[in-house]
């Protein structure tokens, strides 16, 4: 009896620390993720200004928004076995942070030491940039999976997504006007947004070192390899999602690296007006992530997928009504609550369909053909433009038309080709969106019949 105690006591115990581990490392995370966004701030809506500040041309721009993506999409697949031979997964995680974050480094010296062919070596940087961040996303997203319960995802990843944009609005309004003021001086702007983006991911690199990685499902002596995954797309609901998903990228990207060239180059925005534009989405982000996250854990991810991807089109749609800040800042928070449901409910979804001991794998083919869409989208994009007639004053008008009816298209479909994997109540999107009263009353009808 005594010994049966003891056996109790330890495994109590046990589970006691392996919670207060788990506790610890969600913060961490939230902290890791604060970090990324950061350099995400100082980055993301400044490479491609960076790049027309070195006469890139619009083909350029394509592939600047495509190259690295191919390179990501091929990497991706590569990456589970990499961790598999790595021994564990923050192992893979880990190197592959500290190499996306010291790349930035030479990238601010483009201009001092490589201006003659600064848009090329740009290219190649921030390619290898991708690479390394893009290694770590399947041992991340599997270690994350095993860390956050399935009935807490869509809370606990819109909290930390909210955190996280809330820092990259931050940062992208501090570096927009970093940029205003350095206006004479511009590639010393970039140079303290890029010097900056490093020191922030090396934070990024600290807080992940310290987190808890829970033991790995084994994987069953059957289970696919990639090539048998990605080859059984179509046979499977997991693969026709990564399919829609990835066609819904490919149709936005064919616009989206050139919202940025429309507003600076064809509008003449100064950096201010752009960063206030751009920003306007991350506040839309920061307040409707807590409202997806909610509904995305009581109807199911596969219910906001719906909503947002019918919403989807008038994203770029809108851009064709006015050239007006005041109306592309309502147009970008109208993009801003479509795509912060869409992404949280997006990747949400694959970790509810994949199997535990499969999982990195399955999640580095769901990134690897998402990639591999964006950077197929952004060289069509850069491809297509000079050959397009001017709508509505501008060849970029035209392109956003593209893009909007491409995803329509696919909307129209695919969508009704995908379905929830948890048991959820049935809602309307009216009552989803709308009546939280009716969602509780729906909620206990389900509970009770169990």
């Amino acid at each position: 009896m005594v010994n049966n105690n003891q056996d109790a006591s330890g495994h109590l115990n046990h589970n006691y620390q392996s919670r207060q581990r788990v506790r610890k490392s969600l913060k961490l995370s939230v902290l890791d993720g604060s970090a990324y966004a950061a350099m995400l701030g100082l980055t993301q809506n400044f490479t491609t200004p960076f790049a027309l500040v070195l006469q890139a041309t619009t083909m350029q721009i394509g592939f600047l928004s495509s190259i690295p993506g191919i390179a990501t999409a091929f990497t991706q697949l590569a990456a589970p076995g990499l961790a598999k031979w790595a021994g564990s997964r923050k192992r893979m995680i880990l190197p592959a942070i500290f190499i996306h974050a010291l790349m930035w480094l030479p990238v601010f010296l483009i201009p001092y030491f490589f201006r003659s062919a600064g848009v090329w070596w740009l290219i190649g940087l921030v390619t290898i940039c991708y690479v390394a961040d893009s290694l770590s996303f399947p041992p991340w997203g599997s270690m994350m999976a095993d860390l956050v319960p399935e009935e807490l995802r869509g809370r606990y990843f819109s909290f930390r997504g909210r955190i996280a944009v809330f820092i990259t609005l931050v940062f992208s309004l501090l570096a927009g006007g970093i940029l205003q003021i350095y206006t004479g001086n511009v590639f010393f702007g970039f140079a303290i947004l890029f010097g900056g983006a490093t020191v922030f991911r090396l934070f990024s690199f600290f807080f992940v070192s310290r987190m808890y990685e829970p033991p790995v499902t084994r994987e069953r002596e059957n289970a696919p390899s990639v090539i048998q995954i990605v080859k059984a797309l179509g046979a499977s609901n997991l693969g026709r999602y990564m399919v829609f998903i990835a066609l819904m990228y490919f149709g936005t990207m064919i616009a989206g690296p050139f919202f940025s060239v429309f507003m600076l180059r064809d509008l003449h925005f100064n950096y201010l007006s752009f960063t206030i534009v751009v920003s306007a989405t991350i506040v839309a982000n920061i307040l409707f992530l807590p409202f997806w996250g909610r509904r995305a854990d009581r109807a199911g991810n596969i219910k906001i997928v719906r909503i947002t991807s019918c919403m989807m089109p008038f994203v770029s749609l809108l851009w064709l009504i006015s050239a007006n800040p005041v109306f592309l800042v309502c147009a970008n928070i109208f993009s801003g609550i479509t795509w912060s449901g869409f992404t949280l409910s997006t990747v949400n979804f694959v970790y509810d369909a994949s199997e535990p001991g499969n999982r990195t794998k399955q999640l580095a083919v769901f990134n690897s053909i998402v990639w591999l869409a964006i950077c197929l989208g952004a060289l069509v994009g850069g491809y297509l433009i000079p050959h397009l007639p001017h709508f509505l004053g501008y060849q970029m008008r035209t392109l956003f038309t593209i893009s909007g009816v491409l995803r329509a298209v696919i909307v129209i479909l695919l969508l009704r080709t995908l379905h929830e994997v948890r048991n959820v109540p049935k809602l309307s999107a009216f009552s989803l969106l709308f009546n939280r009263h009716g969602i509780a009353e729906r909620v206990k009808d389900i509970e009770e019949e169990k």
